[in-house]
């Protein structure tokens, strides 16, 4: 998987990598985590600067907070005027979606976006782990 990751940076030449987080219950998206982790290590050349995760709903929620590491987000991005783009974009992979109160339904998406929101003062907000970040 890692040498996956790599063929995408070297193809993409992004300088900032979002990932699932590691503590998921999802064992798919540890090993994600653990593949970028390995994909971005800084050394010369390295053109990734920063490594953001995130969490996933009914993966990231029903560890409740006993797998490592925990999701701890420090970085909040204000989504207030792309939320309704978020969902419409969810709403593309039918098999990921859910009824309310499912973590992935449109109505909990809106909601999870609100409660971070209302933590840092805005209407809706995402919320990022950073894993490393290089200024």
């Amino acid at each position: 998987m890692v040498k996956l990751v790599e063929a995408a940076i070297d193809e993409h030449r992004p300088s900032i990598v979002y990932t699932q987080h590691g503590g998921d219950v999802n064992v798919d998206h540890r090993c994600t985590y653990q593949a970028v982790l390995a994909a971005t290590r800084p050394g010369p050349g390295q053109r990734v600067t920063e490594v953001l995760a995130f969490p996933v709903g009914s993966s990231t929620d029903r560890a409740f907070q006993r797998n490592s590491p925990r999701f701890m987000p420090r970085l909040l991005v204000d989504v207030t005027d792309t939320i309704d783009t978020k969902v419409e974009a969810m709403a593309c992979y039918p098999d990921e979606m859910r009824p309310f109160p499912h973590p992935r339904s449109p109505e909990t998406l809106r909601a999870t976006a609100a409660h971070w929101g209302s933590a840092v003062g805005v209407a809706a907000a995402e919320p990022f782990e950073p894993v490393r970040i290089l200024r």
